[in-house]
């Protein structure tokens, strides 16, 4: 064989290459990049995030991301990642449980930024956020150590403005609820967390207050205890039975974790501003998600909302936007109604098995997005005229590019709805770029129910958006073009 070797070798450059190649094959080896996107924009600043992806071959075992921004414009706060500024430039290294990032796996970090200023010149592990090959060793940017992240347990007192507070029990995550304080982070480690969690504390636009945790970080809470107002407020010595419940608790973030076998999932009453980013919301006897009382200018997006309504299949909707006119003495907190107005819902997967609505948006409130969800419409119940992905009742709402199909078993007459309770109600809509599957069962993609009632301010459905298995078509109303 050493013979037939050194032959081959002294052969032609195409033998050779063709020979050694086998022996020069490379490793396997993880390839990160970092994508940017504003999730909110207000006057004075905005909230983002970065996506970091694994287009290797093998799993990142930690991950650094580092970006410049202009001067007047500076990171605010952040979650989900441990940072470092140094005047306009910022680093970001993963959290303790986030660093590993599988082949084709992807991880998200997210942060505030006082000013209107975007990031550049960013890396991930030293190399362009975008992908291509890492600088040398000696051109790489210097960057200061990550600091330690504190494995103590909670402290018994309330921490400072801006620090973590690590929670591994149902005790220590009620105790940092309630000593919260603007621009701080509650992480949650694995595991079960059985009880009754508030949050009443105000974050603000620059300090927001977060919780977060992985997805097997489990808030379960079945049932009610004690015995509180008719109009819910936090009450010493009752327990709703809600997942979460932030009251009067405006900007907060609750970020990964799993909520689960509640009576219902996540409430927000009065607390404008609160992002929902990635959480798992599973097998809730009610609601899985609710905006009440006013909860305006919030955003729930990546998360995943299925098995709702499992002990009233009546109330079981996926996300709830406001309350119905008959709630108002109770949750009607402006001017007698309960504008939870602005609420935007993207990206989320709903379905199976969410026995109400979808999504139900609810009279008197104005102007949210219903953009890039998937709806699942297996297990619709039908119960109290139920029996659509969405129902629209609220005003001037965008409704786009999302997919929705359904399959038995469930009670589906159409996709998407409208109705008018009220005056002005269930007008000005308008859907754009929507896919919906009827499963040979829903009438119309999109049913308008009435004209009469929108004078000068019709609901619009472009052809843009598409059905397939329906028994009557696109629309009851004449499509406009775009």
């Amino acid at each position: 064989m050493r013979i037939s070797r050194t032959l081959l070798l002294a052969g032609t450059a195409g033998a050779a290459i063709l020979l050694l190649a086998p022996l020069t094959a490379s490793a396997a080896a993880a390839s990160l990049t970092a994508a940017f996107t504003q999730s909110s924009v207000w006057s004075s600043g905005y909230g983002a995030e970065y996506t970091v992806t694994n287009r290797g071959d093998a799993a990142a075992s930690g991950w650094v991301v580092e970006f410049d921004l202009p001067a007047g414009s500076t990171v605010s706060s952040s979650w989900d990642s441990t940072r470092t500024s140094t005047g306009q430039h910022h680093r970001f290294a993963n959290a303790s449980w986030n660093g590993t990032v599988a082949a084709g796996a992807s991880v998200r970090f997210g942060f505030n930024v006082s000013g209107t200023g975007v990031p550049s010149n960013c890396t991930v592990n030293g190399a362009p956020c975008a992908g291509g090959p890492a600088p040398s060793p000696t051109s790489a940017r210097p960057s200061s150590p990550a600091p330690s992240v504190p494995s103590s347990p909670v402290p018994s007192t309330p921490p400072t403005s801006g620090s973590t507070v690590d929670v591994s029990t149902a005790a220590q995550l009620q105790a940092a609820l309630a000593g919260a304080r603007p621009g701080q982070t509650i992480r949650l480690a694995p595991g079960v967390y059985d009880g009754s969690f508030i949050g009443t504390t105000p974050g603000t636009a620059a300090a927001p207050i977060t919780v977060t945790g992985p997805r097997t970080a489990i808030l379960t809470n079945p049932a009610s205890a004690g015995s509180g107002p008719s109009c819910p407020v936090p009450t010493p010595g009752w327990d709703p039975g809600y997942g979460i419940w932030l009251a009067g608790a405006p900007y907060w973030r609750l970020a990964g974790f799993t909520v689960a076998d509640a009576k219902k999932g996540v409430i927000l009453d009065d607390s404008p501003h609160v992002t929902i980013d990635g959480l798992y919301v599973h097998h809730i006897g009610d609601e899985g998600v609710h905006f009440r009382r006013s909860s305006s200018d919030g955003v729930i997006r990546n998360s995943t909302i299925e098995y709702t309504g499992t002990v009233q299949p009546a109330y079981g909707e996926g996300v709830y936007l406001g309350s119905a006119n008959s709630n108002w003495a109770c949750h009607g907190n402006s001017g007698g109604v309960d504008r939870s107005d602005r609420v935007q819902v993207l990206d989320n997967h709903i379905g199976p098995y969410v026995a109400a609505e979808h999504i139900d948006v609810k009279e008197g409130t104005v102007d949210g997005v219903i953009r890039g969800n998937t709806f699942d419409g297996r297990g619709i119940a039908g119960q109290n005229s139920a029996d659509s992905w969405v129902d629209v009742k609220g005003t001037g709402y965008l409704i786009q590019g999302n997919t929705g199909t359904f399959a038995p078993p469930g009670t589906f007459a159409n996709g998407y709805e409208t109705h008018n309770p009220v005056a002005g109600s269930g007008c000005g809509n308008v859907w754009r770029d929507n896919v919906s599957d009827l499963g040979g069962v829903g009438r119309y993609a999109i049913n308008v129910t009435s004209t009469s009632k929108c004078a000068g301010n019709l609901n619009v459905v472009h052809t843009s958006n598409s059905v397939t298995n329906a028994t009557g078509g696109l629309t009851n109303i004449t499509p406009t073009a775009g």
